[in-house]
């Protein structure tokens, strides 16, 4: 039987670059005229709980940050830069 392997708890350097993204999420989506998260959220088909989450610094899939910011028109390489 396979044993699996431990996931590592999340890290304070890691937690802050979460805070960080999420920010940096917020700051594009008020940016592009959407004061309200929810609204963003369900226009573009996002689960609205999940996106407020994302916002406030949980934990978001390549995939999932992908498609935020093709739907925020924002390139990849200006959203990581200064992160």
């Amino acid at each position: 039987m396979a044993t699996r392997k431990k996931v590592k708890p999340v890290t304070e350097a890691e937690k802050e670059y979460l805070i960080r993204v999420g920010e940096r999420l917020k700051h594009y989506r008020l940016l592009r005229g959407y004061t309200n998260y929810e609204s963003f959220a369900n226009k573009f088909d996002l689960q609205r709980s999940m996106y407020g989450q994302y916002e406030r610094g949980s934990n978001i899939t390549l995939l999932t940050l992908h498609r935020i910011l093709e739907v925020l028109e924002v390139d990849r390489e200006e959203f990581h830069r200064g992160l």
